[in-house]
Protein backbone atom coordinates (compact mmCIF):
# COMPACT_ATOMS: atom_id res chain seq x y z
CA UNK A 1 0.00 0.00 0.00
CA UNK A 2 1.02 3.53 -0.50
CA UNK A 3 2.47 5.21 2.13
CA UNK A 4 0.28 8.23 1.35
CA UNK A 5 -2.64 6.25 1.27
CA UNK A 6 -1.72 4.46 4.61
CA UNK A 7 -1.29 7.48 6.63
CA UNK A 8 -4.60 8.41 6.04
CA UNK A 9 -6.49 4.95 6.32
CA UNK A 10 -4.22 4.85 9.75
CA UNK A 11 -4.96 8.21 11.30
CA UNK A 12 -8.72 8.29 9.75
CA UNK A 13 -9.25 4.56 11.61
CA UNK A 14 -7.90 6.63 14.63
CA UNK A 15 -9.53 9.59 14.58
CA UNK A 16 -12.76 7.77 14.00
CA UNK A 17 -12.56 5.53 17.01
CA UNK A 18 -11.96 8.71 18.46
CA UNK A 19 -14.81 10.48 17.76
CA UNK A 20 -17.44 7.10 18.64
CA UNK A 21 -16.33 8.01 22.11
CA UNK A 22 -13.97 5.09 22.91
CA UNK A 23 -11.11 6.37 24.97
CA UNK A 24 -7.93 7.15 24.02
CA UNK A 25 -6.03 3.86 25.25
CA UNK A 26 -8.71 1.82 23.79
CA UNK A 27 -8.45 3.50 20.23
CA UNK A 28 -4.91 2.78 19.76
CA UNK A 29 -5.55 -0.97 21.35
CA UNK A 30 -8.11 -1.67 18.44
CA UNK A 31 -5.66 -0.16 15.78
CA UNK A 32 -2.51 -2.01 16.75
CA UNK A 33 -4.51 -5.42 16.81
CA UNK A 34 -5.55 -4.88 13.47
CA UNK A 35 -2.77 -3.24 12.65
CA UNK A 36 0.19 -6.00 13.15
CA UNK A 37 -1.60 -8.57 12.06
CA UNK A 38 -2.04 -6.99 8.58
CA UNK A 39 1.80 -5.72 8.80
CA UNK A 40 3.13 -8.64 9.65
CA UNK A 41 0.68 -11.38 9.83
CA UNK A 42 -0.76 -12.56 12.86
CA UNK A 43 0.97 -14.78 14.68
CA UNK A 44 4.04 -12.24 14.59
CA UNK A 45 1.96 -9.66 14.96
CA UNK A 46 0.39 -10.63 17.63
CA UNK A 47 4.04 -11.68 19.24
CA UNK A 48 5.15 -7.96 18.77
CA UNK A 49 2.37 -6.76 20.54
CA UNK A 50 2.71 -9.08 23.79
CA UNK A 51 6.84 -7.91 23.08
CA UNK A 52 6.15 -4.46 23.00
CA UNK A 53 3.68 -4.39 25.59
CA UNK A 54 5.93 -5.93 27.99
CA UNK A 55 8.98 -4.04 27.30
CA UNK A 56 6.94 -0.94 27.90
CA UNK A 57 5.54 -2.00 31.07
CA UNK A 58 8.89 -2.76 32.33
CA UNK A 59 10.48 0.31 30.56
CA UNK A 60 12.27 1.95 34.15
CA UNK A 61 11.83 5.52 32.23
CA UNK A 62 7.87 5.36 32.63
CA UNK A 63 8.21 5.13 36.52
CA UNK A 64 8.30 8.95 37.30
CA UNK A 65 4.99 9.09 36.10
CA UNK A 66 3.23 7.24 38.60
CA UNK A 67 5.21 9.55 41.12
CA UNK A 68 4.07 12.85 40.02
CA UNK A 69 0.38 12.05 39.51
CA UNK A 70 0.87 10.42 43.34
CA UNK A 71 2.22 13.84 44.67
CA UNK A 72 -0.77 15.67 43.11
CA UNK A 73 -3.23 13.26 44.35
CA UNK A 74 -1.54 13.99 47.76
CA UNK A 75 -1.84 17.62 47.56
CA UNK A 76 -5.48 16.81 46.31
CA UNK A 77 -7.14 14.82 48.60
CA UNK A 78 -5.16 16.45 51.90
CA UNK A 79 -6.80 19.52 51.17
CA UNK A 80 -3.51 21.80 51.80
CA UNK A 81 -4.71 23.85 48.64
CA UNK A 82 -6.56 25.81 50.18
CA UNK A 83 -4.32 26.72 53.63
CA UNK A 84 -1.42 27.35 50.97
CA UNK A 85 -4.27 30.00 49.10
CA UNK A 86 -4.50 31.30 52.14
CA UNK A 87 -0.76 31.38 53.11
CA UNK A 88 -0.12 33.48 49.84
CA UNK A 89 -2.74 35.96 50.27
CA UNK A 90 -1.46 37.24 53.44
CA UNK A 91 1.22 38.45 50.89
CA UNK A 92 -0.35 40.16 47.80
CA UNK A 93 -1.44 43.31 49.39
CA UNK A 94 -3.81 45.70 47.19
CA UNK A 95 -2.61 45.05 44.18
CA UNK A 96 -5.14 45.26 41.14
CA UNK A 97 -6.57 41.78 40.37
CA UNK A 98 -5.88 41.03 43.89
CA UNK A 99 -7.52 37.34 43.70
CA UNK A 100 -6.52 37.02 39.99
CA UNK A 101 -3.39 37.49 40.90
CA UNK A 102 -3.17 34.96 43.36
CA UNK A 103 -4.29 32.16 41.41
CA UNK A 104 -1.03 32.90 39.62
CA UNK A 105 0.94 32.43 42.53
CA UNK A 106 -0.86 29.70 43.20
CA UNK A 107 -1.10 27.93 40.06
CA UNK A 108 2.73 28.27 40.50
CA UNK A 109 3.28 27.02 43.50
CA UNK A 110 1.35 23.91 43.00
CA UNK A 111 2.64 23.39 39.78
CA UNK A 112 5.70 22.12 41.60
CA UNK A 113 3.19 19.85 43.21
CA UNK A 114 0.74 18.34 40.81
CA UNK A 115 2.60 17.88 37.94
CA UNK A 116 -0.90 18.13 35.95
CA UNK A 117 -2.55 20.84 34.96
CA UNK A 118 -5.98 19.12 34.94
CA UNK A 119 -5.70 18.58 39.02
CA UNK A 120 -4.28 22.34 39.21
CA UNK A 121 -7.37 24.01 37.28
CA UNK A 122 -9.44 22.28 39.52
CA UNK A 123 -7.77 23.25 42.78
CA UNK A 124 -7.89 26.85 41.96
CA UNK A 125 -11.02 26.85 40.30
CA UNK A 126 -13.23 25.30 43.25
CA UNK A 127 -10.90 27.37 45.90
CA UNK A 128 -10.82 30.60 44.49
CA UNK A 129 -13.62 31.21 42.18
CA UNK A 130 -16.38 31.34 44.72
CA UNK A 131 -14.50 34.48 46.62
CA UNK A 132 -14.08 35.99 43.31
CA UNK A 133 -17.59 35.59 42.33
CA UNK A 134 -18.75 37.16 45.83
CA UNK A 135 -15.92 39.98 45.39
CA UNK A 136 -17.86 41.16 42.04
CA UNK A 137 -14.80 39.64 39.47
CA UNK A 138 -16.31 39.49 36.32
CA UNK A 139 -15.95 35.63 34.24
CA UNK A 140 -12.91 37.19 32.31
CA UNK A 141 -10.91 37.74 35.43
CA UNK A 142 -12.15 35.18 37.56
CA UNK A 143 -12.10 32.00 34.65
CA UNK A 144 -9.63 33.11 32.49
CA UNK A 145 -6.39 33.31 34.90
CA UNK A 146 -7.19 30.09 36.60
CA UNK A 147 -7.19 28.36 33.09
CA UNK A 148 -3.85 30.19 32.64
CA UNK A 149 -2.42 29.81 35.65
CA UNK A 150 -3.54 25.94 36.09
CA UNK A 151 -2.08 25.45 32.69
CA UNK A 152 1.14 25.99 34.53
CA UNK A 153 1.53 22.78 35.83
CA UNK A 154 2.63 21.23 32.17
CA UNK A 155 5.55 24.08 32.21
CA UNK A 156 6.99 23.99 35.50
CA UNK A 157 8.26 20.36 37.25
CA UNK A 158 7.40 18.26 37.88
CA UNK A 159 5.50 17.78 34.66
CA UNK A 160 4.03 14.58 34.24
CA UNK A 161 3.40 15.02 30.33
CA UNK A 162 6.93 16.40 30.04
CA UNK A 163 7.86 12.88 31.24
CA UNK A 164 5.99 11.26 28.74
CA UNK A 165 6.98 13.32 26.18
CA UNK A 166 10.81 12.23 27.04
CA UNK A 167 10.12 8.64 27.30
CA UNK A 168 7.80 8.45 23.97
CA UNK A 169 10.78 10.58 21.89
CA UNK A 170 13.39 9.47 23.31
CA UNK A 171 14.68 12.94 24.74
CA UNK A 172 16.68 12.84 28.07
CA UNK A 173 13.49 13.51 30.43
CA UNK A 174 15.92 15.32 33.47
CA UNK A 175 17.04 17.92 30.87
CA UNK A 176 13.19 18.32 29.74
CA UNK A 177 12.59 18.95 33.53
CA UNK A 178 15.54 21.67 33.80
CA UNK A 179 14.26 22.94 30.37
CA UNK A 180 10.91 24.08 30.92
CA UNK A 181 11.60 25.82 34.45
CA UNK A 182 12.48 29.30 33.02
CA UNK A 183 9.71 29.19 29.79
CA UNK A 184 6.99 28.24 33.00
CA UNK A 185 8.59 31.65 34.83
CA UNK A 186 8.10 33.60 32.04
CA UNK A 187 4.83 32.71 31.32
CA UNK A 188 3.44 33.51 34.78
CA UNK A 189 5.14 36.27 34.62
CA UNK A 190 3.21 37.51 31.50
CA UNK A 191 -0.24 36.26 33.05
CA UNK A 192 0.68 38.64 35.97
CA UNK A 193 1.19 41.58 33.73
CA UNK A 194 -1.82 41.44 31.77
CA UNK A 195 -3.98 40.98 34.76
CA UNK A 196 -2.41 43.98 36.72
CA UNK A 197 -2.56 46.01 33.14
CA UNK A 198 -6.18 45.17 32.53
CA UNK A 199 -7.48 45.47 35.86
CA UNK A 200 -5.81 49.31 35.60
CA UNK A 201 -7.76 49.55 32.24
CA UNK A 202 -10.66 48.49 33.33
CA UNK A 203 -11.22 48.66 36.87
CA UNK A 204 -14.56 47.17 36.81
CA UNK A 205 -13.76 43.31 35.93
CA UNK A 206 -11.96 42.76 39.38
CA UNK A 207 -13.28 45.78 42.19
CA UNK A 208 -10.96 46.72 44.58
CA UNK A 209 -11.91 45.67 47.94
CA UNK A 210 -10.83 46.22 51.36
CA UNK A 211 -8.45 44.00 52.82
CA UNK A 212 -7.54 43.77 56.33
CA UNK A 213 -3.81 44.34 57.34
CA UNK A 214 -1.91 41.05 58.22
CA UNK A 215 0.51 41.50 61.17
CA UNK A 216 3.99 40.12 60.17
CA UNK A 217 4.36 37.63 62.79
CA UNK A 218 1.17 35.57 61.23
CA UNK A 219 2.82 35.84 57.82
CA UNK A 220 5.82 34.39 58.56
CA UNK A 221 3.94 31.55 61.04
CA UNK A 222 2.01 30.94 57.69
CA UNK A 223 4.90 30.72 55.35
CA UNK A 224 6.75 28.68 57.25
CA UNK A 225 3.80 26.17 57.65
CA UNK A 226 2.54 25.92 53.80
CA UNK A 227 5.07 28.04 51.92
CA UNK A 228 8.60 26.84 52.83
CA UNK A 229 8.32 23.26 52.21
CA UNK A 230 7.27 23.34 49.21
CA UNK A 231 10.78 24.87 48.61
CA UNK A 232 12.33 21.78 50.12
CA UNK A 233 10.07 19.49 47.87
CA UNK A 234 11.04 21.83 44.85
CA UNK A 235 14.90 21.09 46.04
CA UNK A 236 13.74 17.06 46.27
CA UNK A 237 12.54 16.58 42.90
CA UNK A 238 14.40 19.82 40.91
CA UNK A 239 17.60 20.57 42.62
CA UNK A 240 18.21 16.92 42.97
CA UNK A 241 18.24 16.32 39.12
CA UNK A 242 19.88 19.95 38.45
CA UNK A 243 23.04 19.29 40.45
CA UNK A 244 23.36 15.63 38.86
CA UNK A 245 22.61 13.90 42.89
CA UNK A 246 19.95 11.71 41.54
CA UNK A 247 18.29 10.67 38.24
CA UNK A 248 14.36 11.66 37.56
CA UNK A 249 12.86 8.43 38.30
CA UNK A 250 15.05 8.53 42.09
CA UNK A 251 14.04 12.73 42.07
CA UNK A 252 10.03 11.61 41.51
CA UNK A 253 10.46 9.12 44.73
CA UNK A 254 11.72 11.95 46.87
CA UNK A 255 9.21 14.02 45.54
CA UNK A 256 6.55 11.66 46.43
CA UNK A 257 7.86 11.34 50.07
CA UNK A 258 8.43 15.03 50.50
CA UNK A 259 4.35 15.53 50.10
CA UNK A 260 3.94 12.80 52.26
CA UNK A 261 5.77 14.61 54.93
CA UNK A 262 4.10 17.75 54.21
CA UNK A 263 0.72 16.11 54.81
CA UNK A 264 1.84 14.30 57.88
CA UNK A 265 3.57 17.34 59.96
CA UNK A 266 0.54 19.72 58.62
CA UNK A 267 -2.33 16.91 60.35
CA UNK A 268 -3.89 16.36 57.33
CA UNK A 269 -2.31 12.62 56.30
CA UNK A 270 -4.58 10.37 57.02
CA UNK A 271 -5.43 6.39 56.29
CA UNK A 272 -8.62 7.54 54.07
CA UNK A 273 -5.99 10.37 52.22
CA UNK A 274 -3.64 7.62 51.61
CA UNK A 275 -5.99 5.22 50.07
CA UNK A 276 -7.58 7.81 47.99
CA UNK A 277 -4.26 9.00 46.73
CA UNK A 278 -3.30 5.38 45.83
CA UNK A 279 -6.96 5.09 43.95
CA UNK A 280 -6.76 8.00 42.27
CA UNK A 281 -2.96 7.57 41.18
CA UNK A 282 -3.55 3.83 39.76
CA UNK A 283 -6.28 4.45 37.77
CA UNK A 284 -4.82 7.71 36.04
CA UNK A 285 -1.36 5.65 35.82
CA UNK A 286 -2.84 2.45 34.75
CA UNK A 287 -4.55 4.39 31.42
CA UNK A 288 -1.57 6.26 30.57
CA UNK A 289 0.74 2.95 30.64
CA UNK A 290 -1.98 1.68 27.96
CA UNK A 291 -1.79 4.97 25.85
CA UNK A 292 1.96 4.12 25.95
CA UNK A 293 2.59 0.70 25.57
CA UNK A 294 0.03 0.34 22.47
CA UNK A 295 1.62 3.57 20.49
CA UNK A 296 5.27 1.83 20.52
CA UNK A 297 3.13 -1.11 18.12
CA UNK A 298 1.83 2.07 16.34
CA UNK A 299 5.50 3.59 15.98
CA UNK A 300 6.63 0.24 14.92
CA UNK A 301 3.75 -0.23 12.43
CA UNK A 302 4.66 3.19 10.93
CA UNK A 303 7.70 2.56 10.36
CA UNK A 304 7.51 -0.47 9.23
CA UNK A 305 5.22 0.44 6.44
CA UNK A 306 7.61 2.87 4.88
CA UNK A 307 5.28 5.92 5.99
CA UNK A 308 7.39 7.78 8.20
CA UNK A 309 10.98 7.26 5.89
CA UNK A 310 8.15 8.97 3.25
CA UNK A 311 7.06 11.35 5.59
CA UNK A 312 10.42 12.44 6.24
CA UNK A 313 11.98 12.84 2.38
CA UNK A 314 8.50 14.78 1.78
CA UNK A 315 9.20 17.67 4.46
CA UNK A 316 12.49 17.38 2.82
CA UNK A 317 11.63 18.33 -0.26
CA UNK A 318 9.40 21.40 0.65
CA UNK A 319 11.19 24.30 -0.64
CA UNK A 320 10.60 26.21 2.30
CA UNK A 321 12.98 27.83 5.43
CA UNK A 322 13.06 24.89 8.45
CA UNK A 323 11.36 27.48 10.62
CA UNK A 324 8.09 27.88 8.43
CA UNK A 325 8.20 23.77 9.21
CA UNK A 326 8.44 23.88 12.46
CA UNK A 327 6.04 26.93 12.80
CA UNK A 328 3.53 24.31 10.60
CA UNK A 329 3.79 21.49 13.30
CA UNK A 330 2.88 24.28 15.98
CA UNK A 331 -0.46 25.25 13.58
CA UNK A 332 -0.98 21.44 13.18
CA UNK A 333 -0.81 20.55 17.00
CA UNK A 334 -3.40 23.92 17.89
CA UNK A 335 -5.54 22.34 15.26
CA UNK A 336 -5.59 18.56 16.69
CA UNK A 337 -5.57 20.53 20.60
CA UNK A 338 -9.27 21.91 19.42
CA UNK A 339 -10.40 17.93 19.40
CA UNK A 340 -8.10 15.70 21.11
CA UNK A 341 -6.51 15.73 24.82
CA UNK A 342 -2.31 16.37 25.10
CA UNK A 343 -1.94 12.07 25.80
CA UNK A 344 -3.64 11.51 22.45
CA UNK A 345 -2.30 13.97 20.13
CA UNK A 346 1.50 13.41 22.02
CA UNK A 347 0.51 9.57 20.39
CA UNK A 348 -0.79 10.52 17.21
CA UNK A 349 2.37 13.46 16.39
CA UNK A 350 5.28 12.11 17.69
CA UNK A 351 6.11 8.90 15.77
CA UNK A 352 5.98 11.52 12.62
CA UNK A 353 7.45 14.64 14.31
CA UNK A 354 10.71 13.24 15.57
CA UNK A 355 11.92 11.48 12.52
CA UNK A 356 11.45 15.06 11.53
CA UNK A 357 13.12 17.02 14.20
CA UNK A 358 15.92 14.78 13.43
CA UNK A 359 16.28 15.48 10.15
CA UNK A 360 16.09 19.33 10.64
CA UNK A 361 18.93 18.84 13.06
CA UNK A 362 16.39 21.15 15.93
CA UNK A 363 17.63 20.18 19.12
CA UNK A 364 15.90 17.96 20.69
CA UNK A 365 15.18 19.83 24.34
CA UNK A 366 14.15 23.00 22.87
CA UNK A 367 11.93 21.06 20.43
CA UNK A 368 10.05 19.63 23.36
CA UNK A 369 9.84 22.95 25.60
CA UNK A 370 8.27 24.42 22.24
CA UNK A 371 6.19 20.96 22.39
CA UNK A 372 5.02 21.08 25.90
CA UNK A 373 3.89 24.67 25.81
CA UNK A 374 1.50 24.00 22.45
CA UNK A 375 0.13 20.79 24.37
CA UNK A 376 -1.02 23.23 27.45
CA UNK A 377 -2.77 25.70 24.57
CA UNK A 378 -4.59 22.12 23.37
CA UNK A 379 -5.26 21.32 27.17
CA UNK A 380 -7.49 24.56 27.05
CA UNK A 381 -8.39 25.35 23.14
CA UNK A 382 -12.11 25.76 22.41
CA UNK A 383 -14.13 23.58 21.87
CA UNK A 384 -13.14 20.41 23.60
CA UNK A 385 -9.58 21.46 25.64
CA UNK A 386 -9.55 19.34 28.84
CA UNK A 387 -9.36 21.88 31.00
CA UNK A 388 -12.50 23.51 29.47
CA UNK A 389 -14.80 20.82 30.35
CA UNK A 390 -13.12 20.97 34.19
CA UNK A 391 -13.66 24.48 34.46
CA UNK A 392 -17.29 24.07 33.43
CA UNK A 393 -17.54 21.35 36.29
CA UNK A 394 -16.22 24.01 39.22
CA UNK A 395 -17.31 27.20 37.61
CA UNK A 396 -20.85 28.57 38.41
CA UNK A 397 -23.81 27.36 37.56
CA UNK A 398 -24.88 30.56 35.40
CA UNK A 399 -21.52 30.37 33.51
CA UNK A 400 -21.55 28.79 29.71
CA UNK A 401 -19.66 27.20 27.88
CA UNK A 402 -19.42 30.52 25.49
CA UNK A 403 -18.39 32.33 29.01
CA UNK A 404 -15.40 30.14 29.51
CA UNK A 405 -13.99 29.92 25.32
CA UNK A 406 -14.06 33.67 25.29
CA UNK A 407 -12.16 33.95 28.74
CA UNK A 408 -9.55 31.41 27.62
CA UNK A 409 -8.97 33.54 24.58
CA UNK A 410 -6.49 36.19 25.88
CA UNK A 411 -4.19 33.22 28.13
CA UNK A 412 -3.76 31.10 24.52
CA UNK A 413 -2.18 34.15 23.22
CA UNK A 414 -0.30 34.40 25.95
CA UNK A 415 1.02 31.17 25.96
CA UNK A 416 1.45 31.85 22.18
CA UNK A 417 3.68 34.38 22.99
CA UNK A 418 5.81 32.75 24.82
CA UNK A 419 6.60 30.13 22.67
CA UNK A 420 7.22 33.10 20.12
CA UNK A 421 9.81 33.99 22.71
CA UNK A 422 11.33 30.42 23.29
CA UNK A 423 12.07 30.27 19.49
CA UNK A 424 13.50 33.42 19.10
CA UNK A 425 15.92 33.19 21.50
CA UNK A 426 16.65 29.11 22.14
CA UNK A 427 18.51 29.89 25.32
CA UNK A 428 15.49 30.44 27.12
CA UNK A 429 15.09 26.77 27.35
CA UNK A 430 18.48 25.65 27.01
CA UNK A 431 20.76 28.19 29.33
CA UNK A 432 19.62 26.43 32.71
CA UNK A 433 19.85 22.45 30.74
CA UNK A 434 23.55 23.52 29.29
CA UNK A 435 25.11 24.44 33.02
CA UNK A 436 23.80 21.15 34.63
CA UNK A 437 26.30 18.59 36.02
Amino acid sequence: MDWHLFLVVLFGSLLGLMMLGIPVAFAFLIIVIVGAPLTWGIAPGMTQIMFSISANLMNFSFLPIPLFILMGEIIFHSKIAPAMIDALDKWIGRLPGRLSLMSVGAGMLFSTLTGTSIASTAMLGGTLIPEMENRGYKKPMSIGPILGSGGLALLIPPSGLAVLLGAIGEISIGRILIGIIIPGVILGLLIAGYIIIRCILQPALAPPYRVEATPLSEKLRATAKYILPVGFIIFMVIGVIYAGIATPTEAAATGALGCYLFALVTGRLTWEVAIKSLKGTLRVTVMILMIVSTSDVFSQIMSYSGAVNGLVDFVLAIPADRMIILIGMQVILLMLGMFMNAQAIMMVTLPIFMPVVQVLEFNTIWFAVIYLINMEMASMTPPFGLALFVMKGVAPRDTTMSDIWGAAVPFLLLQALTMAIIMIFPDTALWLVRSMR
